[in-house]
């Protein structure tokens, strides 16, 4: 004589009018990808919308109230330059490079440090503290740039569902180092 367990998961125990739990869960997965992949592009196209509308404003205002342009403006042009890169960069990969965000904020810092130098025209204790700001920002690119080069990620396409090589990541292949 043979017994067979069943168990209350089993095939044998199934009510066919229950609908599949894993069939929802599936539904839900999709939709909530979908869900958070609208709101990046979304969000990514009001950000990028105001950094152009705030450099397009930078750019009227020297060319019709200033009549030159001061280094701060120039400085502030990169800002919004680089801000664009980065919208730019992670509508294509779907990656935010980090070393963007430390250029920006180094020339952040920079248009800080000349500010307060062409206003205040004297030295203190300020100025020391955004150079060494400043370094150590550089310092950490050069670390991100080191650590990129000899551990590179894997890029792959935006949309693709397998790697389109199977060779392995070679430094100077990584868009984001």
């Amino acid at each position: 004589m043979e017994f067979v367990l069943i168990s209350k998961h089993s095939e044998a125990n199934k009510d066919p009018t229950m609908p599949d739990p894993k069939k929802y869960e599936r539904l839900l997965d999709r939709f909530g990808h979908y869900a958070v992949e609208a709101f990046h592009y979304l969000a990514l196209f009001i950000i990028g919308c105001m950094v152009a509308w705030s450099a397009a404003n930078t750019v009227f205002e020297i060319l019709t109230i200033k009549k030159y342009a001061s280094i701060d403006d120039i400085l502030l042009l990169f800002i919004y330059l680089e801000l664009g890169a980065m919208v730019g960069i992670y509508f294509k990969t779907n990656h935010m490079p980090v070393r963007f965000l430390i250029y920006v904020a180094i020339t952040a810092l920079t248009r800080l440090l000349i500010s307060d130098i062409q206003h205040d025209h004297k030295a203190d204790m300020d100025q020391v503290i955004i150079t060494g700001s400043i370094l150590i920002l550089a310092l950490s690119i050069l670390v991100v740039r080191f650590a990129s080069w000899n551990y590179p990620s894997v890029m792959k396409e935006k949309h693709a569902k397998t790697p389109t090589t199977l060779k392995p990541p070679q430094p100077q292949d990584d868009e984001l180092a």
